[in-house]
């Protein structure tokens, strides 16, 4: 969730090139063993209305990054996924797929109570930035809380970016004079997440509904699930997973989150048919 008064929370714009490169490798090429043809990327990415020279600057742009490295096979130009963008991947299934119980007001919290130098603005930039896409909400300038399942995430996530040393992390029960649902309210903005949800909902509800009256190609299955799990992606990493008790009466998230496990459900296996049928006909053609 966003932190109240940030003014980062608002309408999830389109995806970028690079983002849905990231979405074909997570949901798709994973599982066919983390590399792809170039052609074959560069189909895929055409069925979403990427054209062929901005998926290779997005793949070259990646490649400087260390997401994906080059890798020819057997003769084939292509890339794969490298370790440390499959750790980001694996990172963020558990927020995308797999929906865990609320915790509890006694489950605790952890805090993180950072100082960054004033000479290291950029570095300070984003390190909230960080603490916003795990889910901390700001009860202070300097120290940001969230539930305390999301601490080792946490603690791996500053790890990999370089700014643990800039943190301090402390896990514990909440003992203000405050009432907690006060300072929750403080700290998240829950209107705006609950407006991400709606959205959410209002998007893709039709998608549902038109999956249900009839079933479509593959290829179309490709292109609504490419479509929804980029919607989904923003929403569920700013949502924490607050206890019950300090959501809002008419709270949005668990209908978008049964919404998103039903497209899930139905466009997973044939998006992947289409990826393989692709991936096939790439490897005929450079036969």
């Amino acid at each position: 969730m966003t932190p109240a008064g940030n003014g980062a929370a608002g309408s999830v714009g389109q995806p970028s090139t690079r983002s849905l490169i990231l979405d074909i490798y997570g949901a798709e090429i994973r599982a066919l063993g983390g590399w792809l043809a170039i052609a074959a990327l560069v189909a895929l990415m055409a069925d979403l209305g990427h054209d062929a020279q901005a998926v290779r600057a997005a793949v070259s742009r990646m490649k400087a990054s260390a997401l994906l490295t080059a890798d020819t096979r057997d003769g084939v130009a292509g890339y794969r996924l490298t370790e440390s963008a499959l750790e980001i991947l694996r990172d963020g299934d558990q927020r995308l797929f797999q929906a865990s119980a609320p915790p509890g007001l006694d489950d605790g919290w952890v805090v993180a109570v950072f100082s960054v130098p004033e000479q290291s603005r950029e570095r300070r930039h984003r390190l909230r930035a960080l603490l916003i896409r795990l889910g901390f909400g700001q009860v202070t300038p300097g120290a940001w809380m969230a539930p305390s399942r999301i601490e080792r995430e946490a603690r791996r996530l500053l790890d990999r970016a370089q700014l643990a040393q800039y943190v301090s992390l402390f896990e514990g029960d909440y003992r203000g004079c405050a009432e907690i649902g006060t300072v929750a309210a403080r700290a998240w903005d829950m209107g705006a997440m609950d407006r991400q949800y709606r959205e959410f909902i209002a998007k893709h509800r039709r998608t549902a509904r038109t999956w249900r009256a009839r079933q479509r190609d593959n290829r179309r299955a490709f292109i609504d699930y490419m479509e929804v799990l980029a919607a989904w992606r923003p929403v569920a990493y700013l949502d924490p997973g607050l206890p019950g008790e300090l959501l809002p009466a008419r709270w949005s998230g668990d209908a978008a989150r049964g919404l998103f496990a039903e497209l899930h459900a139905t466009l997973a296996t044939r998006a992947g048919a289409h990826v393989e049928a692709i991936v096939s006909e790439a490897r005929a053609e450079e036969a």
